[in-house]
């Protein structure tokens, strides 16, 4: 991830058009960090090949945004990764999740399902 890609996000979220989407730090990320790669027991966390750096809170961000079919997991998710997603950067790291969700919606159900949960968090997020 890169702030290029980053500052492409108003392609896909139009109200970020005028936004400052510079991140301040950039943290190591998983990148995938959803619920198909994370196993319960033993705990491990699967599918690395997209690791790299992002903005910090980015693999909450993620976790947030898979979940958001499920108010309670995602109520958990907040209440866990608060310190982060309450952040600058946790902020910026949530819309750039939501603006990946929506740019694949067009190419999977999955994705299509999660789009307008995205387009929800990413208008709360944009606005606080």
């Amino acid at each position: 991830m890169t702030q290029e890609f980053i500052n492409r996000i108003p392609r896909f979220i139009p109200v970020l058009e005028s936004a400052d989407l510079t991140v301040t730090e950039w943290r190591t990320a998983h990148g995938d960090l959803h619920w198909a790669n994370v196993t319960q027991e033993p705990l491990q966390i699967l599918d690395w090949e997209g690791w790299g750096s992002a903005p910090a809170g980015y693999d909450a961000a993620v976790l947030l945004a898979y979940s958001l079919p499920v108010p309670d997991i995602v109520t958990q998710i907040r209440e866990d990764f608060g310190d982060v997603l309450d952040t600058p950067n946790g902020r910026l790291a949530q819309l750039v999740i939501c603006a990946e969700i929506i740019q694949a919606s067009e190419r999977d159900d999955l994705h299509a399902n999660l789009r307008p949960y995205a387009g929800e968090l990413a208008s709360v997020v944009a606005q606080s």
